[in-house]
């Protein structure tokens, strides 16, 4: 079966108050064309997870976050996302800061329909004294503490792929998945963009990131991960990326 659809009808399955999650690291792979669709919509209130980059910031200059849960928001290159830096300064968001590790296992959390992960990273850091909802266990079968991270739960996951069939299945092509596989687990409904629409996929099969069996929705979108890098495809466009934050800086 089909699961193509356009880019308006992925962000009209967007409602305020949500918790989307957004898929790719930094500058790296983000599916900005339905970032930049959304931010042109109603929605406002959003809770954003990610490994962030300028998809939280597009979002937090266009008025529609609330919260944002990560463990960065960079633009790699560029070592602060402006916008989100902004928002942040100014209060006009909420912020909750994991480490890397922590971050991960919230999603793997929420992959599983798990309530928490134990893990020992964010222990004798300063993440717990600046997230003080998180609380720790002790291990049952000796005497560790660990840090429980809660699931990261997602009404809506956006992921941008390489290529993609009509049915859902989602290629990544370069050399890192990004946790995108985790996004579309954790999620009640993952949206897929990718670079083209093919029958048939070439190369490894553990290639295939995202199955259908976590896809509502699927869209082509050649250039939809915007200036940020999608590689092998194109590489980040360092212009474009510059140009973003000077305009930030007006």
């Amino acid at each position: 079966m089909s699961k193509v659809i356009s880019v308006e009808e992925i962000v009209g399955n967007v409602e305020s108050g949500m918790t989307l999650g957004i898929g790719g690291w930094g500058s790296r792979r983000k599916p900005m064309a339905l970032v930049e669709a959304l931010c042109k919509t109603d929605v406002r209130d959003l809770t954003v997870v990610s490994y962030g980059g300028p998809d939280v910031g597009m979002l937090c200059a266009a008025g529609k976050v609330k919260r944002v849960v990560a463990p960065f928001v960079t633009l790699d290159s560029i070592a602060l996302e402006p916008y989100f830096r902004k928002a942040r300064q100014t209060g006009a968001i909420e912020f909750t800061e994991y480490d890397e590790g922590m971050f991960m296992f919230g999603l793997y959390a929420a992959a599983h329909r798990l309530p928490f992960l134990p893990t020992p990273v964010g222990i004798g850091s300063d993440v717990l004294k600046y997230a003080p909802q998180l609380k720790t266990v002790t291990d049952p079968y000796g005497d560790e503490e660990l840090v429980a991270v809660p699931a990261l739960k997602l009404d809506v996951a956006f992921v941008h792929m390489n290529r993609a069939d009509a049915r859902g299945n989602g290629q990544y092509l370069g050399m890192d998945p990004y946790m995108d596989d985790l996004f579309a687990k954790a999620a009640t409904r993952t949206y897929l963009s990718c670079e083209q629409l093919v029958e048939r996929f070439e190369g490894h099969p553990s290639t295939l990131l995202v199955s259908r069996m976590h896809t509502a929705g699927v869209v082509e979108v050649p250039g939809g991960a915007g200036f940020t890098e999608c590689l092998p495809d194109y590489p980040r466009d360092e212009a474009r990326q510059k140009s973003y934050v000077e305009e930030a800086g007006k």
